[in-house]
């Protein structure tokens, strides 16, 4: 059973939030101030009931950027797309970013999907993105081990469907794709946060950061490659 547990920031997330926020472009593409509310996860969110009982209507926005330029969602999660996807990626015990992406959109798109981000950021940095991922979905479900609220049955989501149901969980209402969008709405902004702080804690905060920007980067480029040519690339990426 997959639950959900939060607790209060520390004092040094405290301070990798104020040198992320540092570095945010005002000029960002993406706000929160925008007044189309409606939620690009409607026709995944469909498919299964994933949200958490007694939950903000989805679509809900904050009212402040996240800690990596993005808007932040504080409505219910789509537990249901969640858990297909840590079952495309070999289960609770076993996930795998690689394995997820395979499973997602074959070997192949993968290659040369991981092939360009080599060349665009370097090997290393691509490396560890792709641990940090696997990190990031662990460690949201052994915080979920520890608070109640247990996850659905996978929505029936699988191949290139699933792919596109992650990449309109990250698009918000202006067409544009940030990763902190995708993972509010995969597993809430408060298990999103406490995980950041995690991976700075683990990783460091540059990791942390640079997590997000290649996802940027990545989920755009899936959707592009799917047929979704209006989906618009974070300046963070």
């Amino acid at each position: 059973m997959i639950a959900y547990r939060r607790a209060l920031l520390s004092a040094g997330a405290a301070a990798g939030l104020a040198l992320a926020l540092i570095g945010c472009n005002s000029t960002s593409s993406t706000t929160t101030t925008s007044t189309d509310q409606s939620s690009p996860t409607a026709g995944a969110s469909a498919m299964a009931d994933g949200s958490m009982a007694g939950g903000a209507k989805s679509g809900s926005m904050s009212g402040s950027k996240d800690r990596y330029c993005g808007p932040s969602y504080k409505g219910a999660p789509n537990l249901a797309a969640t858990a297909a996807l840590v079952k495309a990626g070999g289960g609770a015990t076993h996930f795998s970013t690689a394995t997820a992406l395979t499973s997602m959109v074959g070997s192949a798109m993968l290659g040369k999907e991981v092939a360009k981000l080599d060349k665009q950021y370097g090997k290393a940095a691509v490396t560890q993105f792709l641990k940090t991922f696997d990190f990031a979905v662990d460690d949201s479900l052994k915080i979920a081990t520890a608070d109640g609220i247990t996850l659905p049955a996978p929505a029936p989501l699988t191949g290139k469907a699933l792919a596109v149901a992650l990449v309109k969980m990250g698009t918000t209402s202006n067409g544009t794709f940030w990763t902190g969008w995708m993972l509010d709405h995969a597993v809430s902004n408060k298990i999103h946060n406490q995980v950041m702080d995690d991976i700075d804690a683990k990783y460091g905060q540059a990791a942390d950061a640079k997590y997000h920007t290649i996802s940027n980067q990545a989920f755009y480029d899936l959707g592009q490659a799917l047929g979704d040519t209006s989906v618009k690339l974070a300046k963070d990426h």
